[in-house]
């Protein structure tokens, strides 16, 4: 069960997909809250990129914090479904913007400067494969330059996957959770 846990919002059950469909890996209870108290200096009036936003459940928290307004971009059409219906049940709409495409093929759909950029791509296709989708990101991230002078990028992936000095950005802290890492990363541009 995934929840809202602070703010406007807080408490608020969030749809989610059937167990049963593993392609889609919310962010825990606990790790949420980690890092949204790291942010909470940040998130007032500022605009949100939830990329690979699953259900929607970062952005949403974005948005129930105070964040002015939040970009939901995802590529399956169930979790968009999901996304539509939690902001609408959340009276989020007039804040929201959901973008269905390719995070890697259709970046340039989501050209706008953002305050705070959340990404947490897939670890794994449905064949358990790994898919190895966070350096591709944060490479479109700085290419399609869609961060502010001092905005944060967050960036989730699987403890395996290595990720490298990306040129444009600049990693400033990191944050293991079991076999998740969440990098925050600031533009050097």
């Amino acid at each position: 069960m995934l929840k809202v846990l602070a703010g406007e919002a807080r408490g608020r059950m969030l749809k989610t997909l059937p167990q049963e469909d593993l392609s889609i890996r919310p962010m825990l209870g606990r790790m949420k809250k980690s890092v949204f108290d790291i942010l909470q200096f940040k998130i007032f009036d500022c605009s949100f990129l939830d990329l690979y936003a699953g259900v929607g459940s970062v952005g949403i928290e974005a948005l129930s914090r105070g964040a002015k307004s939040c970009v939901f971009a995802e590529l399956a059409a169930a979790s968009l479904k999901l996304i539509k219906q939690n902001i609408d049940m959340l009276g989020f709409a007039d804040r929201a913007k959901i973008i269905h495409c390719d995070i890697i093929k259709d970046f340039a759909l989501l050209q706008n400067k953002y305050d705070i950029v959340f990404a947490g791509p897939p670890y794994k296709d449905a064949n358990k494969k790994m898919l190895s989708l966070t350096k591709p990101t944060l490479q479109n991230i700085v290419r399609f330059e869609i961060l502010k002078k001092d905005s944060i990028l967050l960036s989730q992936r699987h403890k395996t996957e290595f990720i490298g000095a990306i040129d444009g950005l600049n990693l400033f802290r990191s944050e293991k959770y079991g076999d998740t890492i969440i990098d925050f990363y600031r533009s050097s541009l």
